[in-house]
């Protein structure tokens, strides 16, 4: 089993707590329909199938950090819509986002003011909007001289740990 070092102290439990399973919308509705106020479209493109999209909304701060937040993660698909809630983690000496991919918990490690590629993109749009909410829906690559003026050096690693989920 993997070792997850949790820089800040936080018990496991706590980080999964917001976590929550993906929650289907009614699928017989148009997605567009039913995207929320406050919604903060990241990527749109269309397929064969139909309309894809990604989006954020509702970011709260985690009552027991002061450094995390949470934010629920619009993923929409021509079949219908899956939401999802991802822990976020704003802190200068360790950002990163907590998310899920099936029943994988993924911890990626996130270098805000580094550079961007299509690999990581999604991860720092889902951590600016999170963290700094003005800034959601920007370009994370334009906001690296912002990152580097809020304290983040733009010299960390980035990685991904993988957890294994219960294979019920």
């Amino acid at each position: 089993m993997a070792r997850l070092l949790l820089p800040w102290g936080a018990s496991l439990a706590l980080l999964l707590a917001p976590l929550a399973a993906p929650a289907q919308v009614d699928p017989f509705r148009n997605p567009v329909e039913q995207r929320p106020a406050g919604l903060v479209l990241l990527r749109q493109w269309q397929t064969m199938e139909g309309g894809h999209a990604i989006g954020v909304y509702d970011a709260k701060p985690d009552p027991n950090d002061a450094e995390a937040r949470t934010i629920v993660v619009w993923v929409e698909e021509p079949a219908g819509v899956k939401l999802a809630v991802d822990t976020i983690r704003c802190s200068p000496a360790a950002p990163m986002r907590l998310t899920r991919l099936g029943r994988s918990l993924l911890i990626r490690e996130l270098n805000p003011g580094g550079t961007i590629s299509e690999l990581n993109r999604l991860d720092h749009q889902v951590w600016w909007a999170a963290c700094f909410p003005e800034q959601a829906g920007k370009d994370p690559a334009q906001l690296a001289p912002l990152a580097r003026r809020l304290g983040y050096s733009g010299k960390l690693r980035e990685q991904q740990q993988v957890l294994p989920g219960n294979s019920r």
